[in-house]
């Protein structure tokens, strides 16, 4: 970002980047907590991780009031009005990010508490949950870095994940269909499968903000070839 006159400025909107990797980097810790939690049972585990959304949501208010006066005391222009933008929107899907982490939790202590474990399809969650947390590590990093190629390999990540989501709910449809007591446990397990899949498209939507502050273009409901190439600015 360019120097301005007002040194303050350019520390105000460093301390928001900052902050909204710090934020970043707690979702992350919520995905990974989540998903090790639920390998493991730890019930008491799972309670910290959704106790832990709180948190994650009182960063997104201060941010957002952060935003809000600096909109209102410096009125920024151009690339400095397209970074505020793009953080406030960046902090929302944050903030969903850390509301499907803690969806996993709570379905995750339901089905242990309520002793339906009988058939676990958790093997396919880690690895749903492993690509996802990937999707989040490289949007952060694309955000911090200001890359807008990241894009594209966001957009490609994400299809692999709707295909592993599609996969397993084929997959526990058949184990309702074959045995009626593992109905509860097939649902509570594809709920989970439907978060982790929304943290996806979530990671997806930050790499594309990080597209519309570089080059001031909103890609959002591009079709797929179109977002290439606007990303890449051909």
């Amino acid at each position: 970002m360019a120097e301005h006159t007002s040194k303050q400025f350019d520390l105000e909107l460093e301390s928001i980047r900052t902050r909204v990797l710090q934020m970043g980097g707690l979702v992350e810790q919520q995905i990974r907590a989540a998903t090790e939690a639920l390998m493991a049972g730890d019930i008491e585990r799972l309670q910290k991780v959704v106790d832990q959304d709180a948190q994650v949501n009182a960063m997104e208010v201060s941010i957002d009031d952060d935003c809000t006066h600096i909109i209102a005391r410096r009125q920024p222009a151009a690339g400095d009005l397209r970074m505020i933008i793009a953080v406030i929107k960046t902090i929302t899907d944050l903030e969903r990010i850390g509301d499907e982490a803690q969806k996993i939790a709570r379905m995750g202590k339901t089905i242990y508490q309520t002793e339906r474990y009988q058939v676990p399809r958790f093997r396919e969650i880690r690895k749903m949950s492993d690509v996802a947390l990937g999707m989040v590590r490289r949007a952060l990093d694309a955000f911090a870095r200001m890359d807008v190629s990241a894009a594209e390999e966001l957009e490609r990540e994400d299809r692999r994940l709707d295909d592993d989501f599609n996969a397993e709910l084929r997959q526990l449809i058949t184990f309702m269909m074959e045995d009626p007591r593992t109905i509860s446990m097939s649902i509570d397990t594809l709920f989970m499968a439907k978060a982790i899949e929304r943290i996806g498209d979530h990671a997806t939507n930050i790499s594309e903000y990080v597209v519309y502050l570089v080059k001031g273009t909103d890609i959002r409901h591009l079709p797929p070839e179109a977002k290439l190439s606007a990303a890449s600015g051909s």
